[in-house]
């Protein structure tokens, strides 16, 4: 058998890829092997448009966040789960400078349909500590990643359509008619490895997250202050995230934690429980765009989504099928070509 996509990796792009090609009609055939320091799993899976410390909109965001929605909200009817959550993101102004900025942003056509001030119950009339104020970006949401990936997991191992191994570099050959992944043979190959793969034009950053349990806190919205809080069933939440350069694979570290905590408490006047500690890599691109495109004969890319790649991926993968496919060209910005000079 030829398949028409194989796969490295399963994180969120190459989940996203894997389910894309399902809707064409396409044979896939993934390859995964979890490594310590993957970023998917680390993820809080908060998906938001706009930039929250500048207050514009993140690039892409009039075409990522309709295609996300849609694939994501999709997808769940598909398995009969809920993973994909529409909630507002409730920004805790930290100084009355921040509030007049946010009053300024609302004033730009481009963020208005996504930017309010509003009365917010869960804010106003809970145990947040907010004396300046609070905005609401209106077009948000969140994904249940895990139980997402999870549930494909099960369905991919049941179809046989995936190897949860390593391949090595000369486990990959390419063929006259396409290209060999060990004992499999595909049309194309697509590295979905993330910061594992060491491509060019990656700038790997790391991210720490905790799973936190607060009592007496109930959200179906998430809050920002001095880090992300992002509901996870109950009274658990997701907290995050941090954001270093160096030092990228150490793991999680005390310093983080003791500084997501820190902020939390600012944030909340509640007791917050330690439940767990996450860290991971983010593929980052340089410019802070996907990297997309042809890396050689019969293999292509699809990385770089960094910190949004929740909202990026399931476009992208669209994007970079059409192009294989059908030889429609890629966006310049997103092109890999973009790091070849």
């Amino acid at each position: 058998m030829v398949y028409d996509v194989l796969i490295l990796g399963r994180g969120i792009a190459g989940a996203v890829l894997a389910e894309t090609c399902r809707l064409r009609g396409l044979s896939v055939h993934v390859f995964d092997h979890k490594m310590p320091g993957n970023a998917t799993l680390a993820a809080g899976g908060a998906v938001n448009p706009v930039v929250l410390r500048r207050q514009g909109l993140c690039w892409g965001a009039s075409f990522l966040m309709p295609s996300a929605h849609a694939f994501y909200t999709a997808w769940d009817r598909r398995l009969g789960l809920c993973t994909w959550h529409d909630a507002p993101v409730v920004r805790l102004f930290a100084n009355d400078k921040e509030a007049e900025q946010w009053a300024g942003a609302m004033r730009n056509p481009d963020l208005l349909p996504v930017l309010a001030r509003r009365p917010e119950p869960e804010i106003d009339d809970g145990p947040f500590q907010a004396p300046h104020g609070h905005g609401t970006v209106t077009g948000a949401g969140w994904l249940d990643i895990a139980r997402l990936l999870g549930a494909q997991r099960r369905d991919l191992l049941a179809g046989g359509a995936l190897d949860e191994r390593q391949l090595r570099p000369d486990d990959i050959r390419p063929m006259d008619d396409g290209i060999r992944a060990g004992e499999l043979k595909g049309r194309w190959l697509v590295d979905c490895t993330g910061a594992f793969s060491g491509q060019v034009g990656l700038v790997p950053v790391k991210g720490e997250t905790l799973t936190v349990r607060i009592p007496g806190l109930h959200l179906s919205r998430m809050v920002y202050g001095g880090t992300g809080l992002v509901p996870a069933g109950g009274e658990f939440f997701h907290a995050g995230s941090t954001f270093k350069w160096t030092d990228i694979w150490e793991g999680p570290t005390q310093e983080a934690r003791d500084w997501l905590m820190a902020r939390l408490a600012e944030m909340v006047r509640l007791p917050v429980e330690l439940v767990d500690v996450h860290a991971g890599v983010r593929p980052a691109a340089r410019d802070r765009k996907p990297i997309l495109g042809v890396t050689g004969p019969r293999r292509a890319v699809l990385n770089g989504l960094g910190a949004r790649g929740v909202m990026q991926a399931p476009w992208c993968a669209e994007h970079l099928l059409d192009h294989l496919l059908e030889g429609k060209p890629l966006k310049a910005d997103v092109d890999v070509g973009r790091y070849s000079s």
